[in-house]
């Protein structure tokens, strides 16, 4: 059986979802600081994203994408169980994501 090539390993699904927990695990080990202080500056950092989009702010990280909140329109929807029945959805804010350039460039989109 031939061994994958670490850029086909790399461009494999695992099926697990990065965490959190690893993204700390591994600014701990790059920074040499502890587990705990990585963890509380992840969350700092998704806490300030989280409070710029409630104001109605975009947060922009260059080469990496926007986060923005967008107003989706009311619409009627239809329930997959029963299509004949009629569902109104009300106007709500949503938050999308636009990926930056070197992440299309990575994924081949435009």
């Amino acid at each position: 059986m031939r061994r994958k090539t670490d850029s086909e390993a790399e461009n494999t699904y695992t099926g697990r979802a990065l965490t959190k927990r690893d993204i700390a695990i591994q600014l701990a080990e790059k920074f040499d600081i502890n587990q705990l202080d990585a963890t509380k500056i992840v969350q700092s950092v998704l806490d300030q994203i989280i409070a710029s989009l409630e104001k109605g702010q975009h947060v922009e990280f260059r080469e990496f994408g926007v986060f923005e909140v967008v107003v989706r329109k009311a619409r009627i929807g239809r329930n997959p169980n029963k299509p004949d029945e009629t569902v109104e959805i009300p106007e709500h804010r949503s938050v999308k994501f636009k990926p930056g350039k070197h992440i299309r460039d990575m994924f081949g989109g435009k």
